[in-house]
């Protein structure tokens, strides 16, 4: 069955969640839910690691979670296989990378639908291994004065598909990656929301390798 058309109307939007690690950004777009800021649900949260503290949390919070490590695959292929079977069961319209580490091949019928927050302002500081802790530290070693964070629409390699938006705060010359990290969760904090609710709402369109406001 085709995916129905964004703005999806008459029923809250499905919503798959894919997670590596704490979950705070799972819990941050569960609060922006439950205040109304856009009308979602969340049927399935997929888990990519066994240790993740946010597939226990989301488990208490009822939420379906399903663990497909990708130790566990030959190839990214047969990975991503089983990550989509997980989230065409759940009927997702969408998809939210929240802090999930493994690179994904993206089918054709979930193309344009999956968004990752990346905390930094690509195309700086993006690619394979440049997530948590390491993009703080590269961007302290770089001696930039401002970062930030990135919403972008996902393709089939690191940190380079469509941004949809940007927020930014100053690097400070005492910061440390943490107390830099914080600052940018900050900025996170409101640039997925709204990310999310501009894509749900139809608001988005993508021409060539850019966005445009609908």
């Amino acid at each position: 069955m085709p995916l129905d058309p964004f703005p999806i109307t008459g029923r809250p939007a499905r919503l798959a969640v894919l997670i590596s690690g704490g979950g705070t950004t799972l819990a941050n777009l569960l609060d922006h839910i439950r205040q109304g800021e856009f009308d979602a649900e969340i049927p399935v949260v997929i888990c990519s690691n066994r240790k993740a503290q946010a597939a226990v949390a989301a488990k208490d919070l009822g939420l379906r979670v399903e663990l497909v490590e990708r130790k566990t695959f030959d190839s990214t292929e047969a990975f991503s296989e089983a990550v989509f079977a997980h989230i065409r069961d759940a009927g997702a319209d969408l998809i939210c990378l929240a802090g999930f580490l493994s690179l994904l091949a993206i089918p054709d019928d979930y193309a344009q639908r999956i968004l990752n927050i990346h905390p930094a302002l690509l195309p700086a500081f993006g690619g394979k291994g440049m997530h948590g802790r390491h993009v703080h530290e590269a961007v302290l070693n770089a001696g930039v004065k401002i970062t930030g964070c990135t919403v972008h629409f996902a393709d089939q390699t690191y940190d380079t598909g469509p941004i949809v938006l940007q927020r930014i705060c100053a690097v400070r010359d005492n910061d440390t990656p943490d107390t830099l990290a914080a600052r940018v969760f900050e900025q996170e904090c409101l640039a997925y929301p709204d990310a999310v609710r501009r894509v749900l709402a139809g608001q988005v369109r993508i021409v060539g390798r850019v966005t445009r406001q609908a």
